[in-house]
């Protein structure tokens, strides 16, 4: 029996631009104070690097905010300009980065839920006013903000939805999107909710490792277990997936702030399975959905660690929020080079010897004993480099600190031409 009854409509309100010239030119000012940083733009116009004495502080060419972040946080900002009575919320966090998420929260700005609606979205009114973070949120988010009417400021990212509009016309071709990304991302779980259609007849499918492509690649290639197949990726496929009819015809899309290789060469195994399977490449799809400045970040590090025209780097530290993808990355191709710092601000630095640091590995913070190039009686060149969302100030007082640890104050840095 079909349900006659008439569906909830979205409240239609009057847009309001947020963005003011007036507005944004307060904005622009508080942003400033709060995350540039002259040292930062005095090493960049350097040529990437500062030396004093035998310590040399090297900095990535591409770092720190992209321009989606910084939109993001300008959105956010001109918010609580414009709306100075009403409530104002955010579901999840703007960006990954811990001291920008905490500056909002000194404003007045309310973190709202973003992996399950609760009762938190009940309480909301139209009055209220919700921002969406740069990493979007699902199409059932969005769908009870209309239905209660609330001002809603969308902050997401244009590469994110750039990545939307490739899955839903995936789904309107009956075209099963294969995304490469981490299941519990904000923005993943966007992406996998457009995957689904207009009409929510699409169907998705979330891999993270090379190890999970060569399982599907398996499959198609007519080996496997369809019922191992479900257990396997369980709650990472859309409702009612089945691996005997959609991965017929499959489209690979990515969050945006994976590593560029890895999903290169996703894209490239899956798309010989289908050949293999099919004879042709007919039933598969693919388009180039990492975020510029993703790339970017990423070829400017392989450039650091490729520099044979300068003295190698003897320390790297990547500086950034832990559950911030595109820095994750970051850290990842470091390690593999030389040793390598993951850490969220200058004070996980304690000490000549022992370092703070997120351990990728262990996916947790810990404590290194570092008896190496920080010693104050050795050469030593440092590289510095950063992710999309982490503000200059955060760069700046790492460098600092560093250079503190060896013995070079404060004074003397800004002192030096």
């Amino acid at each position: 029996m079909s349900d006659s009854s008439p569906k909830p409509t979205a409240k239609k309100r009057k847009r309001i631009n947020v963005r003011r010239p007036d507005v944004m030119a307060l904005v622009q000012a508080e942003v400033e104070q709060h995350y540039r940083s002259s040292l930062v733009e005095k090493i960049r116009t350097n040529g990437g690097e500062l030396t004093i004495g035998n310590t040399t502080i090297r900095l990535a060419q591409k770092f720190g905010f992209c321009y989606g972040v910084e939109r993001a946080i300008d959105l956010a900002y001109a918010t609580r300009k414009v709306f100075t009575t009403q409530r104002i919320f955010l579901i999840g966090e703007i960006i990954h980065n811990p001291e920008v998420n905490l500056q909002l929260r000194e404003m007045g700005i309310v973190s709202l839920p973003w992996r399950q609606m609760g009762s938190d979205y009940d309480n909301l009114s139209e009055e209220d006013v919700v921002i969406v973070p740069a990493f979007g949120a699902p199409t059932t988010f969005m769908d009870k903000l209309a239905e209660i009417g609330c001002h809603v400021i969308d902050t997401t990212c244009g590469d994110v939805m750039k990545v939307w509009r490739r899955v839903r016309d995936y789904a309107k071709n009956e075209v099963t999107s294969i995304i490469h990304g981490k299941a519990d991302h904000e923005e993943t779980r966007a992406t996998a909710s457009r995957a689904l259609g207009t009409e929510k007849n699409g169907h998705y499918l979330v891999i993270l490792t090379l190890k999970d492509a060569d399982y599907i690649c398996n499959y198609i290639s007519g080996n496997g277990s369809r019922e191992e197949f479900i257990e396997k990726f369980g709650d990472n496929c859309s409702k009612g997936f089945d691996p005997d009819h959609h991965l017929i015809r499959v489209g690979v899309a990515n969050q945006t702030t994976m590593l560029q290789s890895e999903t290169e060469e996703l894209q490239n195994r899956i798309r010989k399975a289908i050949i293999k399977r099919d004879g042709s490449s007919a039933h598969y799809h693919v388009f180039d959905t990492i975020c510029g400045a993703t790339q970017e970040r990423q070829g400017a590090l392989f450039q650091m660690l490729d520099s044979s025209d300068k003295k190698p780097m003897d320390i790297l530290l990547v500086v950034g929020g832990y559950n911030s993808s595109n820095t994750t990355h970051l850290a990842e191709i470091g390690q593999e080079n030389l040793p390598t710092f993951f850490i969220r601000n200058a004070k996980c630095m304690e000490s000549l010897k022992t370092i703070t640091h997120y351990d990728l590995k262990q996916k947790k913070e810990i404590h290194s004993t570092y008896t190496g190039m920080l010693l104050k009686d050795k050469p030593v060149v440092i590289g510095v480099t950063a992710g999309a969302s982490c503000p200059n100030n955060l760069i700046e007082s790492t460098i600092a600190r560093a250079l503190e640890l060896r013995g070079i104050s404060h004074e003397h840095l800004t002192n030096t031409d």
